[in-house]
């Protein structure tokens, strides 16, 4: 991935810097060009966790939602993080947009996802803690899987989180990605919140 590449690039020295620098922008690049992309065709087979209490689980056979279902024939604001309870994301991340959900309703959004590389009891508790499960719909990705898949694994295990989610948020209309913005570390908040999101749409 362009993104590994950029690190061990890094780790090089500064005889590796022109490189680093070099593949950085490929990354950029290719972030890019997701725009136009089918976010459904990019993770095949994916199938992501919506938040529940483990009765609930049990109840319904520990289900998963098809990302066809999520995204085919919706308009969808959809926001990736690191970890649910975490500063960024519990003080700022979320709260764009449960703040803004009114706003994103009337450009025609039908539905504000969260999906972070938690199982789905813990975001469950999370966004009943944020009092935000009744504006967002929270997802889980348990396995990582669908962040994998579209290039947007990060290994935050420097703060003891292991392989998780870059902070990102994406416009989804009927599968196809009009706008997709990635924050340049996962401790950052500049470009995935609603209100940028909101000019986008």
């Amino acid at each position: 991935m362009a993104s590994a590449l950029v690190r061990r690039a890094a780790r090089g020295g500064a005889s590796s810097a022109p490189a680093a620098a070099a593949l950085w922008a490929a990354a950029s690049r290719a972030l890019a060009t997701a725009v136009g992309s089918d976010i459904v065709s990019a993770a095949p087979g994916v199938s992501l966790q919506k938040a529940r209490s483990w009765d609930e689980g049990v109840d319904t056979k520990f289900s998963t939602t098809p990302l066809k279902d999520i995204f085919h024939g919706k308009k969808v604001v959809i926001f990736g993080l690191p970890g649910a309870y975490t500063g960024v994301c519990s003080q700022a991340h979320v709260p764009s947009y449960k703040n803004n959900i009114d706003k994103l309703k009337a450009k025609g959004v039908d539905s504000v996802i969260c999906v972070a590389v938690n199982d789905p009891y813990v975001l469950n508790g999370w966004a009943e803690k944020l009092q935000a499960k009744d504006t967002i719909e929270f997802y889980g990705d348990f396995d990582g899987s669908f962040h994998k898949s579209l290039d947007l694994e990060i290994d935050l295990s420097a703060a003891l989180l292991g392989r998780r989610s870059h902070r990102w948020s994406a416009f989804v209309d009927d599968g196809k990605i009009k706008a997709f913005n990635v924050e340049k570390a996962p401790s950052e908040f500049k470009v995935s919140g609603a209100e940028v999101i909101l000019d986008q749409i």
